[in-house]
């Protein structure tokens, strides 16, 4: 991902989320040097990902394909991406949450083989209070 790509990244994620990311998250994102990427057709961004990464610890921040694309694996593809970029720059484990109600996401995460580990109460903006968050962590296979 770069500063060029920031407006796509934002239009898919606002598409997404009742609650979205901003351009200015992004930019934070890609100037305090996270790993963040974009998965594109013919030049068109149709997903992205972000992954912080605290020495041995990676934390899958936020991810997402833009909903016409979705069930084609390129979801998959980048989350796949992420966690063999993180193994390769000293990462042992990955870190995310997930909206419970995010059935496609908690499908996703599990087939990869993340577990939950916990819950944390009133995580995510509602339209109506706060919604809880599952955590997920996935070891990582060591990379050379």
């Amino acid at each position: 991902m770069a500063v060029a790509d920031l407006d796509a990244v934002t239009a898919v994620e606002a598409a997404l989320q009742d609650f979205p990311w901003t351009r200015g998250n992004f930019a934070d994102s890609l100037h305090a040097g996270y790993s963040a990427w974009i998965a594109s057709i013919g030049g068109e961004v149709i997903g992205f990902s972000v992954v912080m990464q605290v020495l041995d610890e990676a934390h899958l921040l936020n991810i997402g394909i833009a909903s016409q694309h979705q069930g084609h694996g390129f979801g998959a593809r980048l989350l796949r991406q992420a966690m063999t970029n993180a193994a390769k720059n000293g990462a042992h484990r990955m870190f995310l949450e997930v909206r419970p109600g995010n059935a496609r996401a908690v499908a996703l995460y599990r087939h990869f083989g993340f577990h939950e580990i916990g819950r944390r109460k009133d995580y995510y903006p509602a339209h109506q209070g706060r919604e809880d968050a599952l955590v997920f962590e996935k070891e990582l296979p060591a990379c050379r």
